[in-house]
């Protein structure tokens, strides 16, 4: 079993680091168990899960200690207290649309987990829940054909990032569910950053990650 990456510890809470590829709760069938909350639990029998992330997605995930933090943690995420902020490398050249105020753009398209197809979710208007992505562009690499992300999801969705991307023409590198087969190691998304009010002490909170690509 992998070392855990810790970049935070104390008596009400965690911040671990998940690996691409590994899962974030035990998925159906033996070969399924090895996941993160498990590698927690072996270490701080107290560790419950607040959040997730994809199992392609690496990056910052928050456990509970026992089940008070984690009601309030849980209550913190259902009304976005909690902040996250991502990167990805995507497929062609992205640009900020003209006119936007603060430096950050939008996607607000509506999704739904398209049962037929699961895992994968789609872009529903008349069934859709609401769904809001923030971007803004980092870098360009005029060689790759790519463009480095920052991505905040203001609401939470199954696979919201990698669909709303895909929706407007420029999925995520490495995306083998939402886009096309281009040889990557890996799906190019990293949760690299959390910020909070620390539910025990009221203090803010913020941790980082840097993406590993």
């Amino acid at each position: 079993m992998d070392a855990l990456e810790v970049r935070y510890e104390d008596a009400q809470l965690l911040a671990l680091v998940k690996p691409a590829g590994l899962l974030s709760v035990p998925g159906r069938g033996a070969d399924k168990q090895d996941c993160l909350s498990a590698r927690a639990l072996a270490r701080w029998p107290d560790a419950l899960i607040v959040h997730r992330l994809d199992q392609a997605t690496s990056g910052l995930m928050l456990l509970a200690r026992g089940a008070d933090m984690q009601r309030r943690l849980s209550v913190a995420f259902a009304e976005r207290r909690v902040h996250k902020r991502y990167e990805a490398l995507v497929h062609g050249r992205l640009e900020l649309p003209p006119g936007t105020q603060d430096g950050w753009a939008c996607i607000d398209l509506p999704l739904i987990v398209d049962w037929p197809n699961r895992p994968r979710s789609k872009v529903d208007p008349a069934a859709g829940k609401p769904s809001l992505t923030r971007w803004r562009p980092l870098a360009h690499d005029a060689a790759a054909g790519t463009t480095r992300l920052a991505l905040m999801p203001v609401t939470g969705r199954s696979h919201q990032l990698r669909v709303h991307l895909q929706a407007i023409g420029h999925p995520i590198v490495g995306d083998t569910l939402y886009g096309p087969a281009d040889g990557a190691p890996r799906l190019m998304l990293h949760a690299c950053e959390l910020r909070l009010t620390h539910p025990a002490t009221g203090q803010p909170l913020e941790l980082a990650s840097p993406a590993p690509f």
